[in-house]
């Protein structure tokens, strides 16, 4: 054993050259979401053969959300990353699925979010024999969290395979830091009602569907805006948007039907049914028709008093591990659901989240390199 891996954190050139390795393939593989044309095989395929002595599991759970599921020894933390990506757009100056790499950083569709983090996790998973659960799915960027729940309802029925699983952590971009806790999000959809007529008379204030909207709006703001005082773990108030209205005829029709869609961002603290109602019945007339079309819960999950005790839980987790405790972040990730279903769990993982979802996106080699000596220290550390 060489001296880098007697002292756990690896050949830091060799682990760097064979996350590279496995990131040009990785990326290479079009897991775009939408269209969601993903399936068992394709990167599946890949990622069985770099994987040699674990117990592996694949699951299809439809619509382009497969999962798999990889398990040596007996674990205590499970390590979960995604690898669909969202879809590339006209400013990317080559092609996204050819990984490029330069002086300091590796340029490619997913690069950042996040099949950086993927392709070092096989890296460690070939340098270290250590016990290691991984778990890789495809539906992160669809706001249809299948996967994860699929895998979390097939856990009592693996308890032979992993009875010890305490913990989990979720690869996002925070630089390498431990993330302790970040926003919930909830989308809805809304309509209102009018009745179509001509516009030159004098209107009551149900006549037209895009005025409701309007004026719902203005209280929506108005809303949020109450909230600013609110705060949990270094993040405050509410985070809100409308992004998207339809309705209305021509500009001399008053509008018999308007459609809203919005999302909110709240705090851990935050009740997400309390807030729904509140944003339901901000005007009268209500809307038509008010329903959620995604929620994902907050990080870390519970009411205020349980919230508290899982992030001093993480906390307690990062420090244990080496893992430097960054700052709560605003995005959403798939670390709460994890939370909810109890166990303890934070984000980590390489890249900056302002390169995300961005033409050309890229990772710095330095945060691939951190990031696979760190994965590499944990997992030399459980076998020790």
């Amino acid at each position: 054993m060489s001296r880098d891996a007697e002292s756990g954190t690896g050949d830091s050139s060799a682990l760097l050259d064979a996350t590279l390795e496995h990131l040009r393939a990785l990326v290479s593989f079009d897991t775009r979401n939408p269209p969601r044309a993903i399936d068992t095989g394709g990167i599946f395929d890949y990622l069985r053969a770099q994987l040699p002595g674990f117990d592996i599991e694949v699951t299809d759970f439809g619509a382009g959300a497969v999962a798999l599921h990889a398990v040596r020894g007996q674990p205590t933390i499970l390590f979960n990353v995604h690898l669909d990506t969202v879809p590339d757009s006209p400013a990317w100056t080559a092609d996204p699925h050819t990984l490029r790499v330069t002086a300091d950083r590796a340029i490619g569709l997913g690069a950042c979010d996040i099949k950086g983090a993927a392709a070092a996790l096989l890296a460690v998973a070939n340098a270290v024999d250590g016990p290691l659960a991984l778990l890789f799915t495809t539906d992160e960027e669809a706001n249809d969290a299948r996967c994860i729940a699929g895998f979390l309802k097939q856990i009592p029925n693996s308890v032979s395979r992993i009875p010890a699983l305490e913990a989990v952590i979720v690869a996002e971009p925070t630089k390498g830091e431990a993330v302790l806790a970040h926003r919930g999000i909830q989308s809805v959809l809304m309509r209102f009602a009018g009745q179509a007529g001509h516009a030159s008379g004098e209107q009551r204030p149900a006549d037209s569907a895009l005025h409701q909207a309007v004026r719902w709006g203005d209280a929506a703001l108005d809303f949020v805006e109450a909230q600013a005082h609110q705060r949990f773990g270094g993040l405050t108030g509410l985070r809100f948007n409308i992004g998207r209205i339809e309705g209305g005829i021509k500009a001399n029709m008053i509008a018999p039907s308007a459609e809203v869609r919005f999302g909110f961002r709240p705090l851990p603290t935050m009740e997400p049914d309390r807030l729904l109602e509140s944003f339901r019945s901000l005007v009268e007339p209500p809307p038509c028709e008010f329903g959620e079309t995604f929620r994902g819960a907050s990080l870390p999950a519970g009411d205020i008093a349980s919230a508290e005790a899982r992030r001093l839980a993480a906390r307690d987790l990062a420090d244990e591990l080496g893992v430097p405790v960054g700052n709560a972040v605003d995005f959403w990730t798939e670390a709460a659901l994890f939370s909810a279903a109890g166990y303890t769990a934070f984000v980590c993982g390489p890249g900056d989240i302002a390169q995300a979802h961005s033409a050309d996106e890229w990772v710095s080699l330095e945060q691939l390199r951190h990031y696979a000596e760190t994965i590499y220290r944990i997992i030399n550390r459980a076998s020790a």
